[in-house]
Formats: structure tokens, C-alpha cells, sequence
């Protein structure tokens, strides 16, 4: 069950914007699986799913009200439908379907399908809200344990800072986190959950963060520039050089996320996740 001042919240929100819903007869469940505090709204004839705003969220970067204008702007028909919103709320379209699997991601990348995917939402129209990765830096970095903290990440936080980002090759909304978790079948066709750190930006960033989230060899890479390259940007090549720029921002921005995630949440997977990073960077140090 929801917290009593969850359920109240969203009840009161509901009879507000969804006057048609009888919230009365609707049961309210969390959900396990997703990041963040979101439950499932059953009631007569309607699944829904809330995402609430909280502090924890917040202090990651997402707003519930970029994640509306984001859906709503650009997503119909690849992400779920927003019902209602304010400012601590999030009520979705519940999407029924399957998640893919690890296997079944592979075979989407081989086959084009999840390129065909991506581009389709490279090719829709801006959400007003651009992506800011230097923000995100100074904004996680205030949240960093200060005991792990060592002369030569002070100088790759100062890097990143100090130096512009790529230039874009192209300007859209993208996804951020595209993984076999966040992507659904739903009888044909494919489905994009968890919008929450999506923004307009540079479609060379949105597939470097693919690539490097899914730990993707240079072969399945290959392929998808090649698909992709079909019904989004025609030029591999200076596509794919792009795409190595950003590499470097994509690390530094996981690692910072492992980070918080692991002060937020105190599982130590996440140390463990971001300690292959902090090496990688240590080896690179001549860089900085």
C-alpha cells in the first residue's frame, strides 16, 4: 500500500484533474523495479501510474514538470500518455507490455528496430527544456562524500567545468536512459518508460550515453550508427566521432550518479559500479 499522505495526495489531485476517475474505488500499490517513489493507481476501468517529485529526485536533477512537457511534446506514441501534474506529482498512462530482456535488446539493435526508435524521437520537436551537464556536475559534486573526495577528482570536476562541451551536431529531445529495463513490447510496438532525466540536447549525447550504459562492444555500436543513420543523421563517420566526444562527459556524469545514488541509498552496488570509472580516470589523469 501507498502512504496514507501519498494516497491522500494523489486522491485529492485525481478528483481535481481526473474528475471522471471514481477515486473512491481506486487501490493504490507501490511499484517495485522503477527508480524513485511511484505507485500503480488500480480502479474501475483505469491503471494509472504516479510519480511522485521528491527531495531524493530533485537532488538528481529530475522535475516532474520537464518530464510532462517532455511527454507531451515529444513522445506520443513512444512514451506513456500524461493524465496529470503538479508540483509533486506525476499520473501517467499504466503501459502494459513486456520488458525486454538482455537478449531481446541485442536483437532490437540488430535488426534496426531500436535505432529506427531513437531517431523517430531525434525527429521530434524540442521540449523547451535544454540539457545542462555542467549544472549536473556542480549540483552532484555538492552532494559527494567529502572523505572520498582526492586532489585528482578535484581536477577532473574542474575539467569538466572549465571546458565546453561539444558543439551538437544536432539539436532534439532525448530519452538519457535507454536500457532493457525502460523499454517495453506492447503487442507490435515499442515503448519508452522513465522520461525522467529527459531533455533536449545534442542526439550524439543521447547515444553515447546508450552505448556506454549498456556496455556495448564497437561492433553493436557500429551497427546502430549504421541503422540509425538510415532515418536520423546520414553521416556515420563525423556521427560517430561525435559520439566518442561525448564519451568522456557520459563517464564523468555516471560517476557522479553512482555517487549520490550510493549516499541517497547507502547500497554499496553502486560504489562498485562507479569504482571502474574512478580508475578509468585515474589512468587518464594526464588529461586533466
Amino acid at each position: 500500500m501507498a502512504p496514507l499522505n501519498a494516497e491522500a495526495a494523489l486522491r485529492r489531485l485525481m478528483e481535481t484533474r481526473l474528475p471522471a476517475v471514481n477515486t473512491a474505488g481506486c487501490h493504490f500499490s507501490p511499484v517495485q523495479g522503477l527508480t524513485g517513489e511511484s505507485w500503480r493507481i488500480d480502479g474501475s476501468g483505469v491503471t494509472l501510474l504516479a510519480r511522485q517529485h521528491s527531495a531524493e529526485k530533485r537532488a538528481l536533477g529530475v522535475s516532474r514538470r520537464r518530464e510532462a512537457q517532455v511527454l507531451r511534446r515529444c513522445a506520443p506514441g513512444l512514451g506513456p500518455r500524461v493524465f496529470a501534474q503538479n508540483n509533486q506529482w506525476l499520473i501517467l498512462e499504466w503501459l502494459e507490455g513486456d520488458v525486454v530482456t538482455n537478449a531481446e535488446f541485442d536483437a532490437l539493435n540488430q535488426r534496426g528496430e531500436l535505432a529506427a526508435m531513437v531517431a523517430t524521437l531525434h525527429r521530434r520537436p524540442l521540449s523547451g527544456y535544454r540539457l545542462d551537464l555542467r549544472r549536473q556536475f556542480i549540483r552532484y559534486w555538492q552532494q559527494l562524500d567529502g572523505r572520498r573526495l582526492t586532489p585528482a577528482w578535484l581536477r577532473w570536476q574542474h575539467h569538466f567545468l572549465r571546458c565546453a562541451p561539444p558543439r551538437p551536431l544536432r539539436l532534439a529531445p532525448l530519452h538519457m536512459d535507454i536500457h532493457p529495463g525502460n523499454l517495453l513490447t506492447t503487442g507490435e510496438e515499442l515503448r519508452l518508460i522513465d522520461w525522467e532525466y529527459a531533455a533536449d540536447g545534442d542526439i550524439a549525447l543521447d547515444i553515447a550515453v546508450l552505448f556506454r550504459s549498456n556496455g556495448w562492444s564497437a561492433e553493436q555500436q557500429q551497427r546502430f550508427l549504421q541503422h540509425y543513420a538510415h532515418q536520423g543523421y546520414r553521416d556515420v563517420a563525423r556521427l560517430q566521432a561525435q559520439v566518442q566526444r561525448w564519451l568522456p562527459w557520459v563517464d564523468y556524469l555516471m560517476l557522479l550518479w553512482f555517487e549520490v545514488r550510493w549516499q541517497q541509498s547507502g547500497d554499496v552496488e553502486f560504489l562498485r559500479w562507479g569504482a571502474a570509472l574512478r580508475r578509468q580516470f585515474c589512468l587518464s589523469s594526464s588529461e586533466f
